[in-house]
């Protein structure tokens, strides 16, 4: 029987490979205590291999570049997966040591805490890994807590062959010259404005300047409690979670990053991309474990995504509605065209809200 060709992955992951079971709570115990766990789900991880899952299930050609497993069960099972996904590369197996777990805990409210094995000899498998499958990809994905040096020589593969990265930097961009490494080479910038996500709007525009000013064409800032903000050239979308009930928070983050990726591989606008993007993340929240939801589910929740609209121009973020803002006594403010301009702006720009005393949730991390 003639194997059917694949055609080349337009999304390649990069980084670490460990299967991750996910215990899902009501609240995370006091110290010396325990809790009832209400459901147990296996999936594989770090954040590029749920990734390349989410977009495979998606109908996006997706690859996996990954550090080496053991050659065990649990190194099977991480190879078994991601070939169920239609994921494509080499699953790599050694005898140098077992297969590393990840173990998480999450609650209803979305708090999350992991258990997880990385050593230096692990993450050193990855700079013998092929990265043939980046020649022809769309799309190179890399987390900065994989190491420096391993996922420099994944983006400088990609930069040769003219492949966009898509670098998830977190917290990492409070390191400036760790900045000034990778900006050279990033195209899209996953961040967050510190380790806990604490802060409000002038929290995730500070970032995005940062970002946006070390050279990086796309700056997206997730903010666990409060959204995303996204800016790309002069745009900038703000973008509120959609209220759900959470049930395991586990892989928010990354399918957050799922859904912009897909909207990008899709030529889609900004805006789009990010009301996918958050859309996704939101519905994950709803059930344990990480198997994704329809696209056609996701673009469904995707339409309540509420929006504000920025624009950045010269190094400063304004409001688009005072772009349309003329002084009463500014003599063009009797102007015809003016006024018709002002009725349009009137009608397509949200309506600006009141702001709650009491934030809601949102569930991207």
């Amino acid at each position: 029987m003639v194997k059917k060709k694949l055609s080349p992955p337009a999304y390649v992951g990069f980084g670490m490979l460990t299967p991750v079971y996910i215990m899902s709570l009501d609240r995370l115990p006091k110290l010396n205590t325990g809790a009832i766990v209400h459901e147990v789900s296996d999936y594989v991880y770090d954040d590029a291999a749920i990734i390349a899952c989410n977009l495979s299930q998606w109908g996006v050609p997706s690859g996996m570049i990954g550090t080496a497993v053991g050659d065990d069960m649990l190194g099977r099972y991480i190879r078994d997966k991601l070939r169920g996904f239609g994921v494509q590369g080499e699953v790599r197996f050694t005898k140098k040591y077992s297969t590393p777990l990840e173990v998480n805990v999450s609650d209803k409210k979305g708090a999350r805490t992991y258990f997880w094995q990385r050593s230096k000899e692990i993450l050193a498998t990855l700079d013998t890994a092929d990265l043939s499958l980046i020649k022809k990809a769309k799309l190179l994905y890399v987390d900065w807590y994989d190491g420096d040096k391993h996922i420099l020589r994944a983006m400088h593969e990609a930069r040769k062959h003219r492949v966009p990265v898509f670098l998830n930097l977190e917290h990492g961009h409070q390191d400036h010259e760790l900045l000034r490494k990778y900006s050279g080479y990033t195209t899209i910038c996953q961040a967050v404005t510190d380790a806990a996500q604490i802060g409000k709007r002038q929290a995730m525009l500070s970032v995005a300047r940062k970002l946006i000013k070390a050279g990086i064409q796309t700056a997206v800032i997730t903010m666990a409690s409060q959204g995303c903000m996204v800016v790309q050239g002069n745009e900038v979308i703000r973008a509120h979670a959609p209220r759900v009930k959470t049930v395991d928070a586990s892989g928010a983050g990354a399918t957050f990053s799922s859904g912009f990726i897909y909207g990008h591989l899709n030529g889609w606008s900004l805006e789009d991309t990010v009301r996918f993007a958050i859309a996704a993340a939101s519905l994950k929240v709803t059930r344990s474990g990480l198997k994704m939801f329809p696209v056609r589910e996701v673009k469904g929740l995707a339409h309540s995504v509420r929006i504000e609209r920025m624009q950045y121009r010269h190094n400063q973020f304004v409001r688009i509605t005072d772009l349309f803002k003329l002084p009463e006594d500014n003599v063009l403010i009797a102007n015809q065209l003016v006024k018709e301009t002002r009725k349009f702006a009137a009608r397509i720009l949200p309506k600006r809200k009141t702001e709650r005393k009491k934030i809601k949730k949102s569930l991207v991390e």
